[in-house]
């Protein structure tokens, strides 16, 4: 059955559970905005030893991502926690095993915005959401980031950047979302669906 709306892929891996309540807020900020759907996928962990295999469908949380979920969608969230300032390793793997869709051209014109989250307020924030953002330019896309339009970027105690959100989740990944955290999230949600739409109508009359 055809998808009722458009979608925009909310794509994120997370061990502790901060990034994926980054996610949900992100998504929840998509669907607030009429007319298109959020549809959150995950990836599975990678392993240097070769056998390790992970079952087609998670204990728990999002399902995980396919091509297809990508190539159809209207626009990309992508969300990683910081390792050493950089995307986790699982995002990566999967974003190089998307050659065949940059080939296509499949995602040019199409917007997209990035999320973190980081166990020390100093942690690579910036330089984990930018990694992210260089991958999305070769495919052509669009980068949508948060303007300082909105006002909790100045107010935020924990995440929160013109890159995109971010979440300051503690040593022990324990630190729930805060309420500039969650409003910056949906926002950024918000603003990627509205830019969606609009998008999707310039690449009908391309």
């Amino acid at each position: 059955m055809p998808d009722r709306f458009p979608y925009i892929l909310v794509l994120y891996y997370s061990r502790q559970g901060a990034t994926r309540a980054l996610a949900e807020r992100i998504a929840a900020g998509i669907t607030s905005v009429a007319g298109i759907d959020a549809r959150i996928r995950t990836v599975p962990p990678v392993s240097p030893t070769c056998e390790a295999v992970d079952p087609e469908i998670p204990e728990e949380g999002a399902v995980y991502v396919s091509l297809d979920d990508l190539r159809h969608a209207s626009g990309l969230a992508l969300g990683s926690p910081t390792r050493f300032g950089n995307m986790a390793a699982p995002l990566k793997h999967f974003l190089d095993s998307t050659t065949e869709l940059w080939l296509s051209g499949a995602l040019i014109d199409k917007p997209a915005t990035a999320f973190t989250s980081t166990s020390s307020l100093h942690g690579g924030q910036e330089t984990t959401l930018i990694s992210m953002l260089l991958p999305l330019l070769h495919h052509g896309m669009v980068y949508a980031g948060l303007p300082y339009s909105e006002t909790a970027l100045t107010r935020t105690q924990g995440g929160g950047t013109p890159y995109g959100v971010s979440h300051l989740a503690g040593t022990r990944s324990d630190r729930p979302v805060d309420a500039e955290e969650s409003e910056l999230a949906t926002a950024q949600g918000a603003r990627l669906a509205r830019l969606a739409l609009a998008l999707e109508k310039m690449r009908e009359i391309r």
